[in-house]
């Protein structure tokens, strides 16, 4: 059997924008609920939410079962071992946070790749795993390479500076602007709407598309959000299932509370 094709990074590369929602709860139940949504692209988060690579795994294999949505995995940091052991689970694609210069990029890129015989590929280590269904693909080892999809996240300053470098690094797939983080290294700390940081986001798009790779964001409000896939933004996640479920329950209960009369008082069974 060959090696499954990356329909989302094949899609990334094709320019077609990508719908996506954060999964933040890490939990396979709901993550079956939301991958049955019709989202393109759903993040399993490591680095905020409270997976471990066990729930990743069970995740993973929730999302298979959904063939049209695609699993990205957003890992905490950038240790290469930690790389190779999620990408064994069988992720396809990485999100990798705070990635500030190309040599970081760079170093990312290599921990994703398997070694190539002509010289350029990583240091990902070999083993039979998850990833080869088991050694069922057998030419695993020298197709992973290609159908592996690399993702990193700009979002301080420092990575605004380093911005061209890190988005013409070979093997880098796309750029994701992390709205949060980059307001509060701005000084504007839970403001994203601020107009110096939509600013420095409508510019970092446009260096990313300048460089042939696909921009992406996190951008639960509607009107940004489009505004930002007019742009050119390639994958845009809308939604966060936490803050789903947060707003439309306290939503629910506050509408039937609302106007709630007291019940009338008795006396009925009382002793005086």
């Amino acid at each position: 059997m060959q090696t499954p094709v990356n329909l989302f990074k094949q899609a990334l590369h094709q320019q077609q924008a990508q719908i996506g929602l954060w999964m933040g709860l890490g939990n396979a139940v709901t993550t079956d609920i939301c991958a049955g949504a019709g989202f393109d692209w759903l993040v399993i988060d490591g680095e905020h939410g409270p997976n471990d690579l066990t729930t990743l795994l069970a995740q993973l294999q929730t999302v298979a079962a959904y063939p049209n949505s695609h699993p990205v995995v957003r890992i905490p940091h950038h240790d290469p071992a930690l790389i190779k052991q999620v990408l064994d689970l069988g992720a396809t694609t990485l999100l990798v946070p705070m990635v500030d210069t190309a040599e970081q990029a760079a170093a990312i890129v290599q921990a994703s790749r398997y070694p190539q015989d002509d010289g350029q590929g990583g240091i990902r280590g070999m083993a039979g795993t998850r990833a080869s269904r088991w050694g069922r693909y057998p030419n695993y080892g020298k197709e992973a390479n290609a159908q592996v999809c690399v993702l990193v996240q700009a979002e301080t300053r420092e990575a605004l500076k380093n911005l061209d470098a890190i988005a013409a690094t070979p093997g880098v797939d796309g750029v994701f602007i992390g709205p949060a983080d980059l307001s509060a290294s701005m000084g504007h700390i839970g403001n994203q709407t601020h107009p110096e940081v939509q600013a420095a986001i409508v510019d970092a798009m446009a260096r990313i598309r300048k460089a042939g790779k696909a921009p992406g964001i996190l951008m639960g409000d509607e009107t940004l959000a489009r505004q930002y896939l007019a742009l050119g933004a390639l994958f845009v996640a809308v939604g966060v299932d936490s803050m789903i479920l947060s707003r439309q329950t306290s939503a629910l209960a506050a509408k039937y509370k609302e106007g709630l009369t007291a019940a009338p008082a008795t006396t009925k069974g009382q002793v005086y």
